[in-house]
């Protein structure tokens, strides 16, 4: 039987704050599987983007494990994760974070060309097609609205078709109708390349897309609804 795409097994995380320790996630156990997205609920300060820190091997639990494909994170050399980033893990974030050096297709293309994959240029251009920004492959970012911004980021996320995909408020920043149509995005990223999506957010249309809402509060899971 395969491994889940991601899996955390009893994961807690601590900070320091000057001599204090701070607990922001305790005993938090979670599997996401391929083609499925899953939405993270609650207040900020919940725990939600230590959460995604964790999922996408940014960071690592002061306890328990971390586990993508099988593979515990905490025990991967600094090659490793550094390949694991740039060829099984995308990433969406509420502020685009577009290079604004770069036209579109650059910036479509750059985890592509990081990750050494072949034929980027077409993949990349593939992915603005899916998105329906091909035609602003020449522009730069400042040229886009914000949810052409945002629909310029899940091309970027979804370029190597990662096994899984972190999104951290991807509509925060977007209008309604603007939102609806990211949200799309996000849904087909789990149906056409078999993402394991894990999603933090605060929006109910957001939450409404996934397949498992998980609610959070005070650094622990309250409960898990599954659709």
């Amino acid at each position: 039987m395969a491994a889940p795409r991601l899996e955390l097994r009893n994961v807690s995380k601590t900070y320091t704050n000057g001599s204090q320790p701070v607990e922001v996630l305790h005993d938090v156990s979670l599997i996401a599987a391929a083609g499925t997205v899953t939405a993270l609920l609650g207040r900020s300060g919940c725990g939600k983007t230590t959460m995604l820190n964790l999922a996408g091997a940014m960071d690592f639990p002061s306890a328990g494990e971390v586990l993508i494909e099988g593979r515990a994170t905490s025990t991967l050399s600094d090659a490793e994760l550094t390949a694991l980033r740039r060829t099984r893990v995308g990433f969406i974030f509420q502020f685009f974070q577009l290079l604004p050096t770069l036209t579109v297709l650059e910036n479509v293309e750059l985890p592509l060309l990081l990750a050494g994959a072949a034929h980027t240029t077409a993949t990349a251009r593939d992915r603005l097609q899916w998105v329906g920004l091909e035609e602003k492959a020449a522009s730069m970012p400042y040229q886009l609205s914000g949810g052409q911004m945002q629909r310029v980021a899940i091309a970027r996320a979804v370029a190597h078709e990662p096994d899984l995909l972190v999104a951290d408020e991807p509509t925060g920043n977007l209008d309604s109708t603007t939102g609806e149509q990211v949200l799309a995005l996000i849904r087909e990223s789990a149906a056409r390349f078999g993402a394991a999506v894990l999603m933090a957010t605060h929006s109910a249309e957001a939450a409404a897309i996934a397949d498992v809402r998980v609610a959070m509060r005070d650094g622990r899971i309250q409960s898990v609804e599954r659709a």
